[in-house]
C-alpha cells in the first residue's frame, strides 16, 4: 500500500510562480478539451482540482479567460516571465483552482482517476486504462 502525499508543491518553469496544496486532491485526471488542448499544446492537460483554503499561490500571473463549456469563465494563469501555464481559477474568487500537474515538483504524486472531454481526444492520445471517463465535464 502507498502513503497518501497530503502535500503538492509545485511551480512554474523560472520558479517565479510557486504553490503549495494541503490534502488530497478533490479530482484528479486529464482534459481533452480543445481549449486545454491548445492552452497546453499537447493532447490533454493534466490536472488537480483543490478547495481554495487548500491552496497557496505566490508570484505574478497573467491570466487568459477563454467561454467554458457551462457558460462561465476558465481562467487560466500562467508565470508572468517564462510564460508557463500552472494554474486555474481567480484568485480569491473561486472555491477551488486546479493546479496542472505538469507543473508539480514530483510529477509521480500525480494519480489521475478520470479522464473529460474525452469526446474530443485524438486518436493520437493514448490513457491510462482504468480511468472513469466522461464524454464532457461530469456533474
Amino acid at each position: 500500500m502507498t502513503e497518501a502525499i497530503s502535500r503538492y508543491t509545485g511551480g512554474c518553469l523560472c520558479g517565479a510562480v510557486r504553490y503549495e496544496a494541503e490534502g488530497e486532491p478533490l479530482a484528479a485526471g486529464y482534459c481533452c478539451c480543445a481549449d486545454c488542448r491548445k492552452a497546453s499544446g499537447s493532447g490533454f492537460i493534466p490536472f488537480m482540482g483543490f478547495a481554495s483554503d487548500a491552496v497557496r499561490f505566490s508570484g505574478e500571473t497573467l491570466q487568459f479567460r477563454s467561454p467554458s463549456f457551462r457558460g462561465s469563465e476558465a481562467v487560466r494563469n500562467r508565470c508572468a516571465i517564462c510564460g508557463s501555464l500552472v494554474f486555474g481559477g481567480i484568485l480569491g474568487v473561486d472555491a477551488s483552482h486546479t493546479i496542472y500537474a505538469g507543473s508539480l515538483d514530483e510529477p509521480d504524486a500525480f494519480k489521475p482517476a478520470m479522464a473529460i472531454f474525452t469526446r474530443d481526444r485524438p486518436d493520437w492520445v493514448i490513457l491510462p486504462e482504468g480511468l472513469q471517463a466522461f464524454d464532457t465535464m461530469p456533474e
